[in-house]
């Protein structure tokens, strides 16, 4: 039986990065973001249904996360909706992710909104990622099209950084690349002492 890791943390923590050192050192990572992109994507799981009820967010085969965004802006109910359709689907996506590496000691659960969600899945143990409010903000707006409004309303939705570190078990500190490294290499050991 696999040790489930979750790996959270607000935009611009080094998530993704983070990530990618889990992938290094061997051991397989399940995207949340990937895996919906992947339904939305022509031929996926979630276009039929989410087509259905939004038809001005299908194009080219597939959804179109700008047309959906308009749709859900036009209508207060409409998240709920969508989530309604899309989150059985992100579920399955993940246990299937689950069944095929279950022979592996470790496997990492990349969420970004774990705690804020209702449907968390059941982990083994949460890490989370984080740095200066500063180094956030800087990263988040240097990405092309951001503004520091949209990074306003961005944070107004997740939990704040201090009550993630508060609920984690881990918190990987992401200051720089050899700090996150670091901690990554030191919950593979707390993990799997043996390996």
């Amino acid at each position: 039986m696999s040790f489930r890791l979750g790996l959270t943390g607000s935009i611009g923590m080094g998530k993704s990065t983070t990530a990618q050192m889990f992938r290094d050192l061997g051991h397989p990572v399940w995207d949340a973001d990937q895996a919906v992109h992947r339904l939305y994507a022509p031929g996926g799981g979630a276009v039929a249904p989410v087509a259905q009820a939004f038809p001005t967010a299908l194009k080219d085969g597939g959804i179109d996360r700008a047309g959906l965004k308009a749709a859900l802006a036009a209508d207060p109910g409409a998240l709920a909706r969508l989530e309604a359709l899309v989150h059985p689907l992100v579920a399955q996506d993940r246990q299937d992710f689950l069944i095929r590496h279950a022979d592996r000691p470790l496997v990492v659960l990349d969420i970004p909104l774990l705690f804020e969600s209702a449907s968390a899945p059941d982990l083994d143990g949460v890490a989370v990622v984080s740095t200066d409010a500063a180094t956030q903000a800087a990263r988040v707006l240097a990405r092309p099209g951001m503004t520091p409004a949209m990074l306003q309303m961005i944070l107004a939705r997740q939990m704040p950084d201090v009550e993630k570190r508060a609920r984690a078990d881990w918190i990987i500190p992401t200051d720089s690349p050899d700090s996150a490294r670091a901690a990554v290499a030191r919950i593979v050991k707390e993990v799997l002492p043996h390996a």
